[in-house]
């Protein structure tokens, strides 16, 4: 744990925060390289040791705490976005200064943060933000039973009565309570103090999330029953809570300072750091820092104090330093993801159905933002969400339909799973983990048979003006890094002996995959296509490559090297796919993802079947005049009535790369974005190219079959 280890570090401007995201001890040793400074966490047992430790070298110390926006998940199912580094104390220390109070009592101007301040305020963001919201109708209910009690009660004519008033219990043991002036009397005054002084309020005790999973005990988990006090143990989002309280009672929770960004009246009866700055009705008679915090400070300064000044944020697309701006977009798109997955309530399960042990164990860590209710081969019940992986043609008679039909539930969507278009370094059939999926609800991208999730997004979606300019910028990035779907090989120039003929690229595909069996009417094969692009082109030079997955021996679809020379010039079993698009003149394919990879590289393209990204002006389409057409083929035909707009490469980019898919970061364990996952993939290939590590992922049937048993006995 990082909290047992003494971190030696050079300098806090050269602390990588990367350090927390994999929460190791591996990782944490890159942090013992030069012994200037001894670092502990917080006030607990093992920092009197770093302190004893740093004396007897004659060192200083840092304190390193979590920050006050950590992360959506609490603990160690997320590692944390936000640090604080603190060369003087601990903020929650109120025994002696800490860097935070010296940045409060200086005579420095702190900025308002408006933007920042707003968009917390706007995601209702704390330190963890994993908690469902208000459950409607909740408070108003037991204001009810509250006033039952009161009845014929006159309230105090001073002041506007409060009619909620919310108590904040904390973990026994806290250390902000601790040093914070406090004990376990200090709760019980605090409580006693809210019901004499709100005689016609309700009383509501939030308690910890973690006295309410049954992991730790609170100060009030015991109090005896009251007719006014409401004990609320359900996770539920702070900030709406907050909102909904007249004044708010805190010893030194968190709470409080979420209560002053929304202009809540908050009764300190502890030391927390932001009491005494004026900004708070402080109780504690005995503050050690009450001589000490002589300037009086607004909300918004003690904000940007805070959350902008003294915390130390990861920008979690590049994984380099970042700042507060970067940390809050990333929190909302974790609470918009977990909604979409599981409800606004999250309470919806997602049951998957049909899959193997080793895809399982991938589904559970990429959707494991609520592991809990990620189940598998479960029977349904209402308001599940069902997933299969793939499409199966007869809809009616896969598993998931069938165990649907068999309980019977009420109010089932079936959502169907595949890989992203940017998957991963190495090969999905190598069991590496994918860092993006689709979900479709109405089809598949890879199955023209029926309208798609991306389809009618592509037929019917405006794309705004930011759209656009984001699509521009991921396109330059994955063509400037050669980023495709696999990443398997080396990106370096190729000079095939053309002599002066146009150069067709054929890339080969799995020959059982489901966009080839759905998508493609009389020519469905490696070998055929390479024969009807000879015979329409004799005099060009035909360049082959395999697909990496048919090449390594994982799936059907190889051309012996001898057959595609009768049709092809060269076999190019070396080379990236993107080095040879950009060494050719034209691309030939079936459906194969490598035609879309040409067009953000401005390389023609002829379909022979239809891909996703055929029909929308952008490729020149053959599958109507290439033969005789089977059932399903024909079936793909509709999709030439349904695909009758014309788009820019740019608006292919944003519906196929930005809008459609979900991305995994799996550091971070946590939803992304597209640039965030190409930026993990162009580090990662980086890592194993100079490591000469790179080839070893579609090279050598040992080693791919040692890293698929790795995978198995993972899941």
């Amino acid at each position: 744990m990082v909290q047992r280890l003494f971190l030696a570090i050079k300098s806090v401007d050269e602390i990588d925060l990367r350090s927390q995201l994999a929460n190791t001890p591996a990782i944490l040793k890159t942090l013992l390289a030069t012994p200037h400074t001894t670092a502990a966490w917080g006030r607990k047992r093992s920092a009197k040791w770093a302190h004893l430790l740093a004396a007897f070298k004659g060192q200083s110390v840092i304190h390193l705490e979590d920050g006050f926006l950590r992360s959506y998940q609490p603990g160690v199912a997320q590692p944390a976005l936000s640090l604080v580094l603190d060369h003087e104390g601990v903020h929650y220390d109120c025994t002696r200064p800490s860097h935070l109070e010296t940045l409060l009592n200086s005579p420095r101007v702190l900025p308002a943060q408006d933007q920042a301040l707003h968009s917390l305020l706007q995601h209702q963001l704390s330190k963890y933000n994993h908690a469902p919201p208000l459950a409607e109708g909740l408070l108003r209910q037991h204001h009810a039973q509250q006033r039952e009690h009161t009845a014929g009660h006159q309230p105090s004519a001073k002041e506007p009565p409060c009619q909620a008033v919310l108590v904040v219990d904390q973990t026994f043991g806290d250390l902000s309570v601790v040093y914070g002036a406090a004990n376990a009397h200090t709760f019980r005054a605090m409580l006693q103090a809210a019901l004499d002084e709100h005689p016609d309020a309700t009383i509501f005790v939030k308690t910890h999330p973690e006295t309410s999973a049954g992991s730790k005990r609170g100060y009030l988990t015991h109090v005896p029953p009251h007719p006014r006090v409401v004990m609320l143990r359900d996770l539920v989002n702070p900030l709406q809570l907050l909102a909904h309280m007249d004044r708010v009672y805190v010893v030194s929770s968190t709470l409080g300072f979420e209560a002053l960004l929304i202009d809540k009246p908050v009764v300190c009866f502890g030391v927390p750091w932001y009491a005494g700055w004026g900004a708070t009705d402080d109780r504690c008679p005995t503050s050690p820092a009450a001589h000490r915090r002589t300037r009086t400070r607004s909300v918004p300064e003690l904000f940007a104090a805070a959350y902008v000044h003294y915390a130390r944020y990861i920008n979690p697309i590049t994984h380099q330093l970042g700042d507060i701006t970067d940390v809050l977009p990333w929190l909302a798109l974790q609470q918009q993801t977990a909604r979409a997955w599981h409800g606004p309530q999250l309470s919806q399960r997602l049951v998957f159905h049909g899959l193997r042990g080793w895809k399982q164990a991938h589904m559970r860590s990429f959707f494991g933002l609520h592991p809990a209710l990620v189940v598998f081969d479960a029977p349904l019940q209402d308001g599940d969400q069902a997933l299969v992986w793939g499409c199966d043609h007869s809809e009616t008679h896969t598993p998931t339909t069938r165990l649907c039909a068999s309980t019977g539930p009420s109010s089932q969507s079936f959502w169907r799973v595949e890989d992203g278009f940017v998957r991963s370094v190495g090969l999905g059939s190598d069991l590496i983990p994918p860092m993006s999926l689709v979900l479709d609800k109405r089809g598949l991208y890879l199955d023209p048979t029926r309208a798609s999730d991306l389809e009618h997004d592509l037929q019917h979606h405006t794309c705004t003006h930011d759209e656009l300019q984001e699509a521009q910028q991921v396109r330059a990035f994955i063509v400037q890094h050669g980023i495709t779907k696999y990443n398997l090989e080396p990106i370096s120039a190729v000079a095939w002996p053309s002599q002066g003929r146009r150069v067709l690229l054929v890339p080969g595909q799995v020959e059982d995959d489901a966009s080839v069996r759905l998508g493609c009417p009389g020519i469905h094969t490696n070998l055929a296509l390479l024969q009807a692009v000879r015979r329409a082109h004799p005099d060009a030079f035909i360049v082959y490559k395999p697909h990496p997955d048919v090449l390594s021996g994982n799936r059907v679809g190889r051309v012996m090297i001898k057959q595609a020379l009768q049709s092809a010039d060269h076999v190019e079993t070396q080379a990236s796919v993107v080095s040879c698009i950009q060494a050719c003149d034209e691309l030939h394919t079936l459906t194969s993802q490598s035609g879309f990879d040409a067009l953000l590289r401005g390389t023609p393209v002829v379909t022979y079947g239809w891909p996703f990204y055929a029909g929308w002006g952008l490729t020149t389409d053959l599958a109507a005049a290439s033969g005789p057409l089977n059932m399903s083929a024909n079936n793909a035909m509709h999709c030439v009535a349904r695909r009758t707009r014309r788009l820019t490469v740019d608006e292919l980019v944003a519906g196929v790369l930005l809008r459609y898919p979900l991305y995994w970061d799996h550091e971070l364990k946590g939803a992304t974005t597209c640039m965030a996952v190409l930026e993990r993939i162009l580090a990662q290939r980086s890592t194993l190219e100079a490591q000469g590590r790179l080839h070893h992922l579609n090279q050598g049937f040992w080693r791919r079959l040692a890293r698929k048993l790795r995978g198995l006995l993972l899941s």
